[in-house]
C-alpha cells in the first residue's frame, strides 16, 4: 500500500504535464476537482457520513481546500507548462522537510538530531539539483511557482491535523476538493480562454489524474494509516523524489542528469531521516531492520 500511494502521488506531475500541453491549466484543474469532489461526496453519503462538520473540521477543510487544492496544485499546473514534471515533483517532495521545519519554527516542536541532519540533507539535495539546472535554461518563474506551491502545501498539511478528528474522512476530502474547485474557477474564468486540443492522451491523462491521484490515492492512504499509523506511513514519502523523476523520464522522455540523481538521493535520505526521527524507538528499530 505504501508503494502504491507513493507511485500514485508521484505520477500526478507527469499526467499534469500532459494535460497542460493541451488544455488551460486552471480550468482543467477546476473541472478535475469538481468531478473528484462530487464522486467523493457521493461515496461519503453512501457510507452514511455527514457534512455537518465541527468548527475545527470546517476551518481545516477550508484552509486545506484552498492551500493545497487551489494554490499548491494550481501553481504547479501553471508551472509545468514551462518546467519539467520531474523538477516539479522534486520540489514538491521537500514538503515533509518543510513541515518538520515549520513545526520547529512555529510550534516549538524541537527536532531530534537525526531530523536536523535530514533537514540539512534536504537543503543540500535541492542546492545540487538547482545548481545543475541553472545553466540549462531553467525557467525561474516556473520554479518560483512550484516553491510558493510547496509552501502552501506545507501550510495545508499543518492545518490537516484537525480535519478528521471528528470522523467523516471521505466527506472532508470531497468538500476540500469542491472548495478547491470553487476557488480555482475564479481565476480560470478571468484569465484563461477555454481552448482545448483534444486527443486520446489528454482524455486518458485527465481521467487518470481525476480517479487515481485524486481518489484512489486517498483510499490507499487511509488504509495505510489505519494499518501502520500516520507517522510510519509518512516514511513512504521518501520514495517520491525517485518515483517522480523515474515516471517523468519513462513517460515523457525527460532527460536524467547525474547531478539530478545525486540530489534526488540526498533529498530522499533527508526525508527518510526526518520521518524516522518521529517514530518511537521500537518502531524506528523495526523500520530500520525491515
Amino acid at each position: 500500500m505504501g508503494l502504491a500511494f507513493a507511485a500514485m502521488w508521484s505520477s500526478a506531475f507527469t499526467s499534469a504535464r500532459i494535460i497542460v500541453a493541451a488544455a488551460p491549466p486552471l480550468t482543467a484543474l477546476a473541472l478535475r476537482f469538481l468531478i473528484s469532489g462530487l464522486i467523493a461526496v457521493g461515496i461519503a453519503l453512501f457510507l452514511r457520513q455527514s457534512w455537518r462538520l465541527s468548527a475545527a473540521q470546517w476551518r481545516a477543510t477550508i484552509v486545506f481546500g484552498i492551500c493545497q487544492n487551489a494554490v499548491y496544485l494550481g501553481l504547479n499546473f501553471v508551472a509545468v507548462q514551462t518546467i519539467e514534471a520531474s523538477l516539479a515533483a522534486i520540489i514538491a517532495s521537500t514538503m515533509p522537510l518543510l513541515v518538520a521545519l515549520a513545526g520547529w519554527l512555529f510550534l516549538g516542536e524541537k527536532p531530534a538530531r537525526q531530523a536536523v541532519v535530514g533537514l540539512v540533507a534536504g537543503v543540500v539535495g535541492v542546492v545540487i539539483i538547482m545548481g545543475a539546472r541553472f545553466g540549462g535554461g531553467l525557467d525561474l518563474f516556473g520554479v518560483t511557482l512550484c516553491v510558493l506551491g510547496v509552501l502552501a502545501l506545507t501550510t495545508a498539511t499543518m492545518f490537516l491535523r484537525g480535519a478528521t478528528s471528528g470522523g467523516n474522512f471521505m466527506m472532508v476530502v470531497g468538500l476540500q476538493m469542491l472548495i478547491g474547485s470553487a476557488a480555482l474557477w475564479v481565476p480560470a474564468l478571468a484569465l484563461e480562454t477555454p481552448e482545448v486540443t483534444w486527443s486520446p492522451s489528454l482524455i486518458a491523462a485527465f481521467a487518470y489524474t481525476t480517479l487515481v491521484p485524486g481518489l484512489a490515492a486517498t483510499f490507499v492512504w487511509v488504509l495505510l494509516v489505519n494499518r501502520i499509523g500516520a507517522v510510519r506511513a509518512s516514511t513512504f514519502h521518501f520514495l517520491n523524489p525517485f518515483l517522480g523523476v523515474a515516471i517523468a523520464a519513462a513517460l515523457l522522455g525527460e532527460r536524467l542528469r547525474l547531478l539530478d540523481l545525486i540530489g534526488v538521493a540526498v533529498i530522499a535520505c533527508g526525508v527518510l531521516l526526518v520521518q524516522l526521527a518521529k517514530l518511537p524507538a521500537t518502531a524506528a528499530g523495526v523500520a530500520r531492520d525491515g
